[in-house]
């Protein structure tokens, strides 16, 4: 009976021992009652952008912008230098960070799909394991926040938006990205008073389309010329046919008033939208805005441009746009972290900074995102776990975003669900020098879009990226592209129809093959 104790205890102190060497507590099932599971869990926040391109951060190596805050990130925690989206776009991306799951899985394989509610996530198990849970911001899924205790979805443009609760709806005063930071160090004050751990997701909507910048930031980069991508203008030679037809180009796809802060004529549906949030500002910030813009404007009228002239004066106009409203976005990144740490909170908080996709920042002549292409597929991923994580650390692994979810189950002590596609990043957070990880990732789009002139009209497709090629399938065109990303970095060059490319092609197709057999998606044109 004394062996039989004696062996009961030791199993118990080596249990409590492994669960401090884990630095994540002991693991509960997410199923347990609050007060059985460990309450010495790290809090988590995730502050989450919105086509945040990798290449507008200059931890990531922007030639066009500085990140201070983000990059301090960077430097107290671990980079994902090859970090990528299962399918680039807003609701999807979303569904996708949640579940662990691939868009046909979770249902969302567009942002006017259906999501199922139903399937496990990880607020649902973090919830379910004690923590306080809240998101705060852009939401872009039919359901409402289905985990949080908290929730505020912002609805309404960069202005002045309002966020509907569960109460009811709110109104707001200010620029987005300032309001949901605010409402979110809020939400984290009252939470910190409460002995069980919390997350936030705070979801920003910048920098998404219409790139309007806070006032303070609006004279930003005004005196200064941004540098153009070499592929600014990109002919679209080798590449499917519906890259020369995709509307999303920066010569003739940006809608004057909507997106180039040009003057409201009226005329259109985006130009009596650009009319409509330029009325929500209040006059302070209306005169403001006017002051900016204006004399820009009127000298843009006088200058007459054309051609591949008017294409760098949108490209400007653009560039600087975005990059304004990028350091709103950095600003809060500071913000969050100052306050984690003013109150003492920075130790046993693990701080992710990541968005739901990239964005095309003139690169092949475009804006906005979905294609395969990298400067899409990247998207920018740094994870600051204290105690855990390594500063200046970088992790050279494919990983995606059907990954977040199981790492926020690990993370919180909770064992990660089989039914996920994604894995947990744990390890890697641990830097375990043996592990075994992909050799690839999978990728697919598949939006329905009306013909317009409001629609970006890119091809379906799907493809497989390894650590140095890959392979993309156009099936509404039949067409193929491979690119060797070590040689060609820029995707200019299509090898997929090289004779020395052969043997290469098969490879990859049975990759791509046994991916789509993996994730058992059945959706699109087979191979």
């Amino acid at each position: 009976m004394i062996c039989q104790i004696h062996t009961h205890w030791g199993t118990v102190i080596v249990m409590i021992f492994l669960g401090w060497f884990l630095g994540v507590g002991l693991f509960c099932d997410d199923s347990q009652a609050a007060e059985d599971c460990d309450t010495d869990r790290p809090n988590i926040v995730i502050l989450y952008s919105d086509d945040h391109a990798e290449h507008a951060i200059s931890a990531y190596g922007s030639s066009i912008n500085r990140t201070p805050a983000i990059d301090q990130l960077a430097r107290d925690g671990m980079r994902f230098s090859h970090s990528f989206v299962a399918n680039s776009i807003c609701g999807p991306a979303r569904a996708t960070l949640l579940t662990g799951l691939h868009s046909h899985a979770n249902g969302m394989t567009a942002n006017n799909t259906p999501f199922r509610d139903e399937l496990p996530t990880f607020a649902k198990a973090l919830q379910r394991a004690g923590y306080q849970t809240a998101m705060i911001g852009k939401w872009h899924i039919p359901t409402k926040p289905n985990g949080f205790d908290h929730w505020a979805i912002k609805r309404g443009g960069y202005y002045n938006s309002g966020f509907e609760t569960p109460s009811g709806r709110v109104t707001s005063e200010g620029h987005v990205t300032d309001v949901i930071t605010k409402q979110s160090l809020e939400w984290i004050d009252e939470a910190r008073q409460q002995k069980s751990p919390f997350l936030i997701w705070i979801s920003h909507s910048a920098v998404h389309r219409t790139w309007a910048p806070a006032e303070r930031h609006l004279a930003r980069y005004a005196e200064q010329d941004i540098p153009e991508p070499t592929s600014l203008f990109d002919d679209y030679a080798g590449r499917n046919p519906g890259a020369s037809t995709a509307q999303m180009r920066v010569s003739r796809d940006l809608f004057p008033a909507y997106d180039l802060k040009l003057p409201v004529t009226g005329n259109g549906i985006l130009d009596k939208a650009a009319a409509n949030q330029l009325s929500q500002m209040t006059a302070s910030q209306r005169a403001r805005w006017d002051a900016a813009y204006k004399p820009r404007n009127q000298a843009w009228a006088s200058s007459e441009l054309s051609g591949e002239e008017q294409t760098r004066w949108n490209y400007q106009r653009y560039i600087k746009n975005y990059l304004r409203c990028v350091d709103g976005i950095d600003e809060s990144v500071a913000q969050v972290r100052d306050f984690l740490a003013e109150r003492g909170l920075d130790k046993n908080t693990v701080f992710i900074y990541s968005s739901d996709q990239g964005f095309f920042l003139g690169d092949h002549g475009w804006y906005d995102k979905r294609w395969m292409y990298e400067e899409s597929l990247k998207t920018p991923l740094i994870i600051h776990w204290p105690g855990v994580t390594e500063g200046e650390s970088v992790a050279d692994q494919l990983v995606q975003n059907i990954d977040i979810a199981p790492t926020l189950l690990e993370i919180a002590g909770l064992e990660p669900k089989e039914a996920m596609h994604g894995r947990s990043l744990v390890p890697i957070l641990k830097e375990q020098q043996s592990l075994r990880w992909r050799e690839a990732v999978y990728y697919h789009y598949q939006m329905e879009e009306p013909t317009g002139r409001t629609s970006h009209l890119v091809a379906k497709h799907y493809g497989v990226r390894t650590a140095r090629y890959k392979l993309i399938y156009f099936y509404e065109h039949d067409f193929w592209e491979l690119y060797d990303l070590q040689e060609d970095p820029g995707e200019m060059s299509n090898r997929y129809s090289d004779m020395a490319s052969t043997d290469l092609v098969k490879q990859l197709k049975r990759q791509l093959a046994d991916l789509r057999v993996q994730y058992d998606d059945r959706s699109g044109k087979s191979l």
